[in-house]
């Protein structure tokens, strides 16, 4: 009896190790790896804040609708323009990592000017801080005291910088407030990123897609002045051309633009905006800040001491107020890829900055 059982078991080992394994799935088996699945994105309505400026570059107040053209890839659109003040709801964003503990003191003073600058009696705002944590200081409120009460709560943690991170999770928040709201974020902070495991192409187009305008004001230089050694006595005289440039990137006219500075909606920065949603590179050629801000249409500050802080705060509400809200819904989202949008006023010599377009995926 015992041997007969012993050969049931080897006969049935045997058999189970001839079974060839079993076939995947096609769906499974075309599945991309990891990484590099393409982004879908879809746009029923495309938010354009449009600043108008004469030719001294003050604000141009007072434009009917009816001056304004907007062009979509060169396509004129059904445009609406906002003339009644739209909510705000606003998220900050504060560094608050081992780097900044000398600055930070300097950043918690200014929660009572988020109110009366930015977002006005009708708006709201919520406070994020970031190190290697993503911490939630406040939830959107209306509350001046709640709100300043937050950014004094602030304190440095570790050494990390999860800038990337910080900004998904405020494009999070930010998603969640009605269309009749301007979804605004304000960030405090250096201009790098230090350890996050977001990829920067993807939380772009997040930007874009939720109509989110980026404002910095950039600790990076103040940090500077109280960190580094002794000045170089010797005046750097050298173009911006002969300055090492990052990576490999040649340092030809336009990549020195792309870099060193222009408008969000410049012909210049356009090229770079195309390379990082095609993903050639698979990697940023230049700060977070700068692709964040200019490529939804915001602007980046320096400061170098409390002063520095504040008058960006109020040059920053100064512009939001002083912006044009024009809307409309595509008509050409057949056409995949990056959407250039530009602005023109009818009938006069007026410069115009707006967002410099977004990406739409092929249908």
């Amino acid at each position: 009896m015992l041997r007969f059982v012993l050969l049931a078991l080897v006969t049935g080992l045997l058999v189970a190790q001839t079974q060839p394994p079993p076939k995947s799935s096609p769906q499974q088996a075309e599945q991309p790896p990891e990484g590099s699945q393409p982004i879908r994105v879809s746009v029923e309505n495309v938010l354009a804040p449009v600043l108008v400026l004469d030719r001294s570059g003050t604000f141009v107040s007072g434009l009917r609708p009816d001056q304004f053209r907007l062009f979509d890839n060169n396509k004129e659109q059904n445009i609406q323009v906002d003339e009644t003040f739209v909510p705000i709801s606003l998220v900050i964003l504060v560094q608050a990592n081992a780097r900044v503990e000398k600055i930070l003191p300097q950043v918690t003073k200014i929660g009572n000017l988020i109110k009366p600058f930015i977002v006005g009696d009708q708006g709201e705002a919520a406070v994020i801080a970031f190190d290697s944590r993503i911490r939630t200081m406040q939830e959107f409120t209306s509350d001046s005291e709640k709100i300043t009460a937050a950014v004094k709560k602030l304190a440095y943690g570790s050494t990390p910088s999860h800038l990337i991170d910080a900004v998904d999770d405020g494009v999070r928040m930010l998603r969640t407030r009605g269309k009749d709201r301007r979804r605004i974020m304000l960030v405090i902070g250096e201009t790098r990123d230090y350890g996050s495991e977001g990829r920067g192409r993807e939380t772009l187009i997040n930007l874009q897609v939720n109509n989110v305008d980026v404002y910095w004001v950039d600790m990076s230089h103040l940090l500077g002045t109280l960190t580094s050694g002794p000045p170089d006595p010797r005046p750097d005289n050298l173009p911006p051309a002969m300055h090492s440039m990052p990576g490999i990137v040649p340092a030809t006219p336009t990549t020195v633009m792309q870099t060193y500075g222009t408008e969000g909606n410049s012909a210049e920065f356009i090229p770079l905006m195309v390379e990082i949603f095609r993903d050639a590179k698979n990697i940023f050629k230049t700060s977070p800040a700068v692709l964040f801000t200019r490529g939804t249409g915001g602007t980046q500050f320096g400061f170098y001491k409390q002063h520095g802080l504040e008058d960006a705060i109020q040059q920053i509400g100064e512009r939001l107020h002083s912006q044009y809200l024009v809307s409309y819904n595509p008509n050409n989202k057949e056409e995949g890829g990056w959407h250039q949008i530009t602005v023109d006023i009818i009938g006069k010599d007026y410069k115009t900055q707006t967002r410099p377009g977004y990406w739409l995926a092929a249908k």
